[in-house]
């Protein structure tokens, strides 16, 4: 053996490691799904629990948005599963999607008292488009529509109807505009990986760490609660076992949370939420754009803006003659930069020269 070597049996025993590991991973990326019959059951049950729970909170995770078209992280052709696997990255038209039956169903819920409040790692904005008020949600890692200038006190909000993260990235944040008040520069709100969300809004981390302190129930849909296992004030940790929320999970893929989970159901969010509300008796609002919030809470470009940007527009109408157009002529370019091209990218670490 060579000094500093392995035997012949170390070798064998870090083969069947790695063969363990790599096994162990696939098991963890693939999918299950309940059979319909076992997936009624288990939904009869988690109806009794919002029925019974006094404080339910809501966590959101990528795969509430994929029906919408916008890609998850994990899954069989999630952002991260490509990029393992040395394929490239492409998105659709972001500003095509709109909420999911979940995202209207959950702004339902809450509507009727059901749902006290919703964190979510999104940030595509689809909740705060559903409807749900901004005061029940804490969007943790940011959101795509909104720009903040942070040399005003309070920081200054610019809710806008485009992406405004075009030219933003891993620790480079300005937009490109400037505030209508102070002329200092905006900033987008996304949290990137190897980043810590210091923003007030629209991350609201401190309704987020109240309602988990409140929550008897807590419902996770579509998240492989990967990152959100690293925030230990969102489950209760300094309480007893048996004074933490109860949990049940919506998720295709295993979880890091399975094991304390109350319930765990193997099925897409929108089949489940729509089992959900026909089980409590609720019916599911229709998406409008016409009634899609943002129009009213944005705010316009000024005169010499429009070319900051050349994301398209979202607008009430499919049909509105000019006003889904872009800021500056469109290109057939894929969508790149921002919170879904360099942003989605983890940072590789280097390998140490030798």
């Amino acid at each position: 053996m060579a000094a500093g070597g392995l035997s012949r049996s170390e070798r064998k025993a870090a083969e069947r490691v790695r063969r363990l590991r790599e096994e162990q991973q696939r098991e963890r990326l693939r999918q299950v799904c309940d059979d319909p019959e076992e997936l009624r059951r288990k939904v009869r049950e988690l109806a009794g629990a919002v029925r019974n729970a006094k404080y339910l909170v809501v966590y959101t995770g990528a795969g509430i948005s994929t029906a919408a078209s916008i890609p998850d992280y994990r899954g069989p052709n999630g952002v991260w599963t490509l990029l393992q696997k040395g394929r490239s990255v492409s998105a659709g038209d972001l500003s095509e999607a709109e909420p999911t039956l979940t995202h209207m169903s959950i702004a339902r819920l809450h509507e009727q008292k059901l749902v006290q409040h919703v964190v979510s790692q999104n940030c595509d904005g689809l909740h705060l488009r559903s409807g749900l008020p901004r005061s029940a949600m804490s969007e943790l890692h940011g959101n795509m529509y909104i720009e903040v200038c942070t040399a005003c006190t309070p920081n200054r909000e610019y809710v806008r109807v485009f992406d405004v993260t075009e030219r933003t990235a891993l620790h480079r944040h300005q937009t490109g505009r400037t505030c209508h008040k102070c002329g200092a520069q905006l900033r987008d709100t996304i949290v990137h990986f190897g980043e810590r969300g210091t923003l007030g809004q629209p991350l609201n981390w401190e309704a987020a760490t109240q309602a988990a302190s409140k929550a008897d129930t807590i419902l996770c849909l579509g998240s492989s609660l990967k990152v959100l296992k690293k925030y230990p004030h969102l489950w209760c940790m300094t309480k007893p076992p048996s004074r933490r929320p109860k949990l049940y999970i919506v998720n295709l893929q295993w979880t890091p949370k399975d094991d304390w989970a109350a319930l765990k159901l193997h099925g897409k969010c929108d089949d489940v939420m729509r089992l959900l509300m026909d089980e409590l008796g609720l019916d599911i609002p229709h998406y409008s754009r016409w009634q899609d919030p943002i129009f009213s809470l944005a705010t316009p470009l000024r005169a010499g803006e429009e070319g900051s940007h050349s994301r398209k527009l979202l607008c009430r109408s499919r049909e509105e003659p000019g006003a889904c157009g872009r800021g500056t002529p469109p290109s057939s370019a894929p969508v790149l930069g921002g919170w879904f091209g360099r942003g989605c990218t983890k940072r590789t670490k280097r390998k140490k020269a030798t």
